[in-house]
């Protein structure tokens, strides 16, 4: 049984800069790779949050969304995600109310607890050089829905009555745990740690509590996915966003490499096994090699919607990526439709 052709497809972008580009022409691909995956049938757009990174134009995920879903019509449009810690809960209240007042019913709100960045930025945007802790997430979180539901002191204009769909973000178990307790979607980033994966959804489900917004768990699985006409090609294409993981990690950021930079890159042993065992963990290929790993990886973590986030160093290759992609959907659930009537 396919389960490809059963769940949702949706994406997320960061605004990517390439080597000999700028971030101008990285948010007009953005708005360009949104109406695509609209015509496409996606369900979601994603816009995530992250500060100084030279090769990363997201940066104000609120800004974002509020342009993409000018530039579209029925696409649900949101951020996968919003660091809670960076911003004043009373602040996001207020920048998502009012984006849900300009696009009803349109708009999603992804929490993170992580910073999403380096210290010496987390300390610049909470204007504190007190230490930087997550602890009080909880806490943060409850303030953030108080204002949408009403319930704190304070009144966040337009937020009462004005909420979007709220999802929780993770990468570990804690996230999981929460969303689990709290009734809430969660969201878990398959696409940088594939090794919690499994683990984290088991907790979730676990610990799932019904709630207003949800009766059963609902658990999004964001992958990393490159499609393209041939395997070699698709792995080819997929050298920049690996040399570009390997330097963010390594604390050399810079702008996405060009295909040639990262062909010729000249990786040491340690270097080229950290740059295998990212890509070991995408799903990168042919249109039915991608097809196996997504049936495979859906098999494995029974999501309710996938999403995918395609990092490469040209827009025509993603473009071309997405489109391949919405292909096979397609192709799957017309062949489950045709085995049904046979």
């Amino acid at each position: 049984m396919s389960r490809l052709r059963d769940v949702p497809l949706s994406a997320l972008d960061l605004a990517t800069i390439t080597t000999g580009t700028d971030a101008r022409a990285a948010l007009a691909h953005t708005r360009e790779l949104a109406r695509l995956v609209e015509r496409l049938g996606f369900t979601r757009f994603w816009l995530a949050e992250h500060h100084n990174m030279p090769g990363i134009a997201s940066s104000s995920p609120a800004i974002l969304i509020g342009h993409v879903a000018d530039a579209t019509t029925t696409l649900r449009v949101g951020s996968g995600g919003v660091m809670l810690p960076n911003h004043p809960p009373l602040v996001v209240a207020e920048q998502f109310g009012t984006l849900s007042a300009l696009h009803p019913g349109r708009i999603d709100l992804g929490i993170g607890r992580a910073p999403g960045t380096d210290q010496r930025t987390a300390q610049a945007l909470r204007r504190t050089t007190g230490p930087l802790s997550v602890d009080d997430f909880p806490q943060q979180l409850a303030e953030l829905n108080g204002y949408f539901d009403g319930t704190e002191q304070l009144l966040a204009v337009p937020a009462q009555g004005n909420k979007p769909d709220v999802f929780l973000l993770g990468s570990s178990g804690y996230s999981a745990q929460v969303a689990g307790l709290l009734g809430l979607p969660f969201a878990f980033a398959h696409h940088f740690s594939a090794e919690n994966t499994l683990p984290a959804l088991a907790l979730y489900r676990e610990r799932f509590r019904p709630s207003a917004r949800l009766s059963e768990p609902y658990a999004l699985v964001c992958a990393s996915v490159l499609v393209a006409d041939t395997d070699e090609r698709a792995r080819y294409l997929a050298q920049p966003g690996a040399l570009s993981f390997l330097r963010l990690r390594s604390g050399r950021p810079g702008p996405m490499a060009t295909n040639e930079e990262a062909d010729a890159y000249p990786y040491t042993d340690v270097e080229r096994l950290f740059v295998e065992d990212r890509m070991a963990s995408q799903v990168i290929g042919s249109p039915s090699t991608v097809e196996a790993g997504l049936e495979a990886l859906l098999a494995d973590t029974a999501a309710d919607e996938l999403m995918v986030t395609t990092m490469v160093a040209e827009q025509s290759d993603r473009l071309r990526s997405y489109e391949l992609l919405a292909q096979i959907a397609q192709r799957s659930s017309e062949r489950v439709k045709t085995e049904v009537e046979v």
